[in-house]
């Protein structure tokens, strides 16, 4: 009967710590409790109903931006660009159009409007059933962070079916590092879902500061 008194006590002693104490170290122990909920609980729950290891991922790049950086977009310089559909296929179209997509079909693609670095894409499992030019895909590169890019055509060579993408913003296919011009299925994480603005500034700012100096990520 003490040892149960005790025990009462201290989860008692323990739930005032974590909501009703306005200490520094209440708050400390929150955001920990709240990110290992997230990353052991949340987060695999979401990957099995999701039908992918990868169910949230941040978007960590300028590469699916539909407006300028530094004044480019698509390998073209405009000094002022106000951002609109309209806008982004007078800039960019022409490259689409010479790989026999037009912009009444780009209008029809999922995220027709990109998303912008800081977002957070939900991915859903992504296989040659579900998965058609214009999605949204999340696949390994050659480099430990994932890229998000949009599917431009999609073949088959000996029964196995491969993608090839492109960075709404970017002027081309990138191979080296990225990869994109041959995407094999076995490096495929997911296909964009929901897009969640803003988010995912938490995840950049952490990493911007603790990875080293003079390290670009790939994008």
């Amino acid at each position: 009967m003490v040892k149960w008194e005790r025990v009462k006590r201290h989860s008692k002693k323990t739930w005032n710590f974590f909501w009703n104490d306005d200490s520094l170290a209440s708050w400390v122990a929150n955001v920990i409790v709240a990110f290992l909920l997230i990353r052991f609980v949340v987060y695999p729950v979401l990957g099995v109903v999701l039908g992918t290891s990868y169910p949230i991922v941040a978007v960590i790049s300028e590469s699916m931006d539909h407006g300028t950086v530094d004044e480019i977009i698509c390998g073209k310089q405009f000094k002022q660009f106000p951002e609109s559909f309209d806008n982004y296929w007078k800039a960019c179209g022409d490259w689409y159009e010479e790989e026999g997509i037009i912009k009444g079909d780009f209008a029809e693609y999922p995220f027709d409007d990109g998303f912008r670095k800081g977002d957070v894409i939900v991915l859903w499992k992504a296989n040659p059933q579900n998965l058609k030019v214009g999605d949204v895909l999340v696949f390994q590169g050659a480099k430990p962070q994932p890229i998000i890019h949009r599917v431009i055509r999609i073949w088959q060579e000996e029964g196995k079916y491969f993608y090839q993408t492109k960075g709404d913003h970017n002027n081309g296919v990138i191979g080296g590092a990225l990869g994109e011009e041959k995407i094999s299925q076995e490096r495929i994480l997911g296909k964009g879902l929901v897009r969640i603005p803003y988010l995912g500034w938490l995840k950049i700012l952490f990493v911007d500061a603790v990875k080293p100096l003079g390290i670009n990520i790939q994008r």
